[in-house]
């Protein structure tokens, strides 16, 4: 009797003790799995659905390739922030072009992070940074270089449309107009100078030179002499002696003596008078 009431209790309590997952919560598990599953199908098929959009592969994403040397693209790149490369070339016989909205700049710095050249290409204007600018043709040679203490021009000639205007020193070897042209030599408020180790040559070939100034003119060698070779000297306005200093208005006597004073000043004199002349015209 007793075996029967033991019997009896356990075949009672052993489903009170039993693990498990019954009624709302096994719905709410399944539920849970299902709504997991569902957003790992949709992040798969996002996931394919943007390589597929991308064109990513094993050699890059779409026209971007890998390459050995770097990175390849195949048509337009847009570059929303700054570009940090070493190189950029563009395919064997295709050109590159740059396009900006505002303005286009390339730096270059040293090892310090401190900028030492930099080319900012604006909407009115182009500024260059630099210790140092030129411009070379195909051999190399220089054509243009400029520095703080010089600027070189290479090339055979200089042609200037307009007016120049230097405020330092121009060392060349010809200046010249072109033809139909004139040239003009000027210095408005100050004095110009033209020096040479050997010589100074102004030749006109089809016209007239003419040199003109507010006080003096000077005609100085300090080793050689001062020659004037044409079949025509002309020397109007000289004054003549015995008339006061005043210029010779003679028209019915065309020759006169041609005299010089103690300071170098020449006068002129009647033909048949003594070559003197008294101090006002020779002051």
């Amino acid at each position: 009797m007793l075996m029967l009431c033991v019997e009896a209790m356990s075949s009672s309590e052993s489903p009170r003790g039993s693990v498990g997952i019954y009624g709302w919560r096994k719905r709410c598990l399944y539920l849970l799995i299902v709504v997991l599953v569902a957003v790992v199908i949709v992040n798969l098929s996002l996931t394919l659905w943007l390589l597929k959009v991308m064109q990513f592969s094993s050699d890059g994403m779409g026209k971007l390739k890998i390459v050995e040397d770097g990175l390849q693209l195949r048509g337009r790149a847009m570059v929303l922030d700054a570009l940090v490369a070493s190189t950029i070339r563009s395919r064997p016989g295709a050109p590159i072009s740059v396009d900006s909205s505002h303005n286009f700049s390339i730096s270059a710095r040293d090892h310090m992070g401190r900028t030492v050249s930099k080319l900012l290409l604006g909407s009115d204007h182009l500024e260059c940074l630099a210790r140092g600018f030129r411009v070379t043709d195909s051999k190399g040679d220089v054509l243009f270089s400029a520095t703080r203490s010089e600027v070189e021009v290479g090339a055979d000639s200089l042609r200037v449309t307009g007016g120049a205007v230097f405020e330092g020193s121009v060392q060349t070897p010809v200046v010249r107009a072109d033809s139909g042209f004139d040239l003009r030599l000027e210095s408005p408020t100050r004095s110009l100078q033209v020096k040479a180790p050997q010589g100074v040559a102004i030749e006109s070939r089809a016209g007239d030179i003419s040199a003109s100034c507010l006080t003096d003119l000077k005609l100085q060698s300090v080793a050689g002499t001062v020659r004037l070779e044409a079949a025509n000297v002309f020397l109007p306005g000289l004054r003549e002696a015995g008339k006061g200093g005043a210029p010779s208005g003679r028209v019915s006597q065309d020759v006169f003596q041609l005299c010089a004073c103690a300071n170098g000043r020449i006068f002129l004199a009647q033909p048949d008078a003594v070559c003197a002349a008294d101090s006002d015209v020779c002051r």
